[in-house]
């Protein structure tokens, strides 16, 4: 099978694109820029994952995305940093959702993909959900996959099918397939703001630091490069 991987450079995405080049032929990753805080630095961790894993690279600018968008994620000044109880308190960390939520984005991600896995005559589309967050984000279920799949089997000649191999695992889980599958952690970016380093307290950042440490691993041993430098705080 050839596949097109949607890929931020955060944990879960790069654990999905080493998991995809086991399983598949990776024609292409895709990465795309809607304004967020943190573009920049996914840019710069897809781009550096897709040149250590040798595969074809594109970012997608979206700026009428950027344009239609109240997210915290996009626009303000406030983020939500929960505390690490608030991660599993559903009504937290539904409020939390509504703050970052950006209209229809896995959708549209995942049409405009469609669009390139009919052009390079690609299987699949592979994604980065995971079980923990599906509690709150609906379009990262398996509800949301299965419904993807009814309209790309009308939408496309190919019959494109939406994959995530990561979509049963929680955060800790995805850690422990990382490390298996020798993803270069050093790359990963998984905060929601744009600074010199992960902010640390996001509430995508809580999510990594929490799952780093219930595999029993450092997060800043995981993520030392060469250098002796960190990208978490």
């Amino acid at each position: 099978m050839k596949s097109i991987v949607l890929l931020s450079g955060g944990l879960d995405s790069s654990v999905a694109l080493a998991q995809a080049l086991r399983e598949t032929d990776v024609a292409l990753c895709l990465t795309f820029d809607y304004g967020q805080k943190s573009a920049a630095k996914e840019k710069k961790a897809a781009a550096a994952l897709a040149a250590y894993y040798k595969t074809n690279h594109r970012v997608l600018e979206l700026n009428f995305l950027k344009e239609i968008t109240t997210s915290a994620l996009v626009a303000g000044e406030s983020v939500p940093e929960p505390g690490l109880f608030d991660l599993d308190d559903r009504a937290k960390s539904g409020a939390s959702a509504v703050m970052v939520w950006v209209p229809n984005r896995n959708g549209l991600f995942v049409n405009i993909a469609a669009s390139f896995a009919e052009a390079y005559q690609c299987d699949i589309i592979v994604a980065g959900f995971n079980r923990e967050e599906a509690a709150t984000f609906p379009d990262n279920s398996r509800e949301y996959v299965s419904a993807a799949n009814l309209a790309m089997s009308f939408s496309t000649l190919r019959r494109v099918r939406l994959v995530s191999y990561t979509q049963q695992l929680d955060k800790a889980e995805i850690v422990k397939l990382g490390l298996a599958l020798g993803l270069p952690f050093q790359y990963v970016w998984s905060c929601y703001r744009g600074g010199e380093k992960m902010c640390g307290r996001c509430e995508s950042c809580m999510r990594l630091k929490r799952a780093v440490e219930a595999a029993g691993l450092e997060l800043e041993r995981l993520q030392s490069r060469d250098d002796g430098d960190r990208t978490f705080y």
